[in-house]
């Protein structure tokens, strides 16, 4: 599953090729992923210009305008999918579920296990409903050692299971939190008020 830092370098890649332009068509070939694709997407999309694009924890967000409107678009690669910058005369591939075009450029969705969304928010991003209970990052000043010892105080489970709940710390998945407790030589299955 791709973890915060995958996710953050997919947002690296994209940014130089979609940040600035105007979306000039939407295809979804798959309508139905982890969640149904809002019917409207294309309406919504297309002859919006994308203003920049950030991260929350494994959450890519499209900001976008149009004519005196704004919104964002939620992605999320799930288990398995993948963002690509592929030219227009690109042979689809199995599982290529959704085209974002900007001209001759695409922005194609693929994700073979179907686990991945796409949402749009008209609002502010931070309130929607996937992102409004999420916890901190892990790199940001608040996620610092006075947060993590409050966290575990009074809490039973795992300190995996801790590390691993986004509504605590956001991003950190199975391999990041095993590679940290690793590193600190604490055992995955401890309690994490211990």
């Amino acid at each position: 599953m791709p973890e915060l830092p995958e996710v953050e370098v997919t947002r690296r890649g994209i940014v130089p090729h979609i940040e600035g332009h105007t979306v000039s068509a939407v295809v979804v070939r798959q309508p139905s992923l982890r969640w149904p694709i809002p019917a409207d997407l294309e309406q919504r999309l297309v002859g919006a210009r994308v203003e920049r694009v950030d991260r929350r924890g494994k959450f890519l967000l499209l900001h976008c305008t149009k004519a005196r409107s704004a919104g964002v678009l939620l992605i999320h690669l799930g288990m398995s999918g993948t963002l690509q910058i592929v030219s227009a005369r690109t042979a689809l591939k199995s599982h290529d579920h959704v085209d974002i075009a900007f001209g001759r450029t695409l922005l194609r969705f693929n994700d073979p296990r179907r686990f991945g969304s796409l949402h749009y928010a008209s609002g502010p991003a931070h309130e929607h409903p996937l992102l409004s209970a999420l916890g901190p990052e892990p790199l940001e000043r608040r996620f610092n050692r006075d947060y993590l010892w409050s966290i575990t105080r009074r809490r039973r489970v795992a300190i995996k299971q801790l590390l691993m709940n986004s509504h605590l710390v956001v991003g950190v998945g199975n391999i990041y939190a095993n590679e940290a407790l690793f590193r600190a030589r604490i055992r995955p299955q401890r309690q994490a008020r211990s």
